[in-house]
């Protein structure tokens, strides 16, 4: 199976090394320091599940020199979308599955106008990875997991023949029939954690023991509940108690994506993660106030350190 991952930082460098490892062809469509590592020394992947080293590593900043794949794993930041997906369409052919695998929930909608509604998948990426260097990732913890389907519910050919690929990567990959309702169980918990991360600059470990903060966990996992609700998205009973849970047992060290950009004087998602749950409670009439304050409070480092 032919895979172009588009985007080789955490979550794709981390997903395309397992899959490469299981043999698939796997071009990282990447740019910049990163790019000029992986072409001289390939890519490397520092995990708790075992370290993977791709030598040599097939890596391109020309879409078009790769041609039309199988799957496109689409693992931009949310700002880039729509530029990506332009850039992209080379890698797309009739039967081609773009997967993304962004933070928000939108993603796909975003693309679907851009490479055509059959191409694009619905996806949510499970994996705490960052750039640790040029051409080196490191991830924090050992979940490797990747939920994915058509965004009609439609169980694909395409998409059993890559679950059959990820089982034999060693990804959990999950074939669903209900990816809205999965990137909505997502979204409870990452609009939340990662401001909540951002705007005290500390870990996961740090926050949901402290009797001050972790109340807050709670009440903005309700207010993104809500607003999924009243959107007509349909969520489990028990879904803020799932989201608990697996705050309780992800490793302590662990830091939301958009805290470490913070923390680095990057651009943040801030717009599309709290910032879109204060547009969408605005627009159904639900009240967000705990992700009002977050989105206010972060909004000045949205482009970067303020000057």
């Amino acid at each position: 199976m032919r895979i172009a991952v588009v985007g080789a930082g955490g979550v794709g460098g981390g997903y395309g090394a397992a899959l490469a490892h299981a043999g698939a062809d796997v071009t990282f469509i990447a740019r910049g320091a990163h790019l000029a590592a992986m072409k001289d020394h390939g890519l490397k992947v520092e995990s708790p599940r075992g370290d993977t080293h791709l030598v040599p590593t097939q890596a391109t900043d020309d879409p078009r020199s790769v041609g039309p794949v199988d799957v496109v794993l689409f693992c931009v930041k949310l700002w880039d979308v729509e530029s990506a997906g332009r850039q992209i369409k080379p890698l797309v052919g009739p039967d081609t599955a773009v997967i993304p695998l962004q933070n928000g929930i939108d993603a796909s909608e975003r693309l679907a106008p851009i490479l055509g509604p059959r191409a694009v998948m619905g996806g949510v990426a499970n994996i705490s990875a960052t750039i640790a260097r040029p051409g080196v990732i490191r991830q924090t913890g050992t979940v490797l997991r990747m939920v994915f389907g058509e965004l009609d519910g439609r169980r694909s050919p395409r998409a059993e023949a890559f679950a059959a690929l990820c089982a034999r990567a060693g990804i959990d990959g999950v074939l669903s029939t209900n990816i809205l309702g999965e990137l909505w169980m997502k979204f409870i918990l990452l609009a939340s954690n990662a401001s909540l991360m951002a705007v005290t600059r500390l870990p996961i470990g740090k926050l949901r023991d402290d009797p001050d903060i972790a109340p807050l966990f709670t009440v903005a996992y309700q207010e993104v509940l809500d607003v999924g609700r009243a959107r007509g998205v349909v969520l489990p009973d028990d879904a803020i108690e799932r989201t608990l849970q697996f705050n309780r047992t992800v490793p302590p060290q662990l830091m939301a994506s958009m805290a470490v950009d913070l923390l680095r004087g990057n651009r943040i998602e801030l717009p599309w993660l709290s910032g879109k749950v204060v547009e969408l409670g605005r627009q159904l009439g639900v009240p967000t106030p705990v992700h009002r304050l977050l989105y206010a409070t972060l909004k000045p480092y949205t482009m970067g350190a303020p000057a």
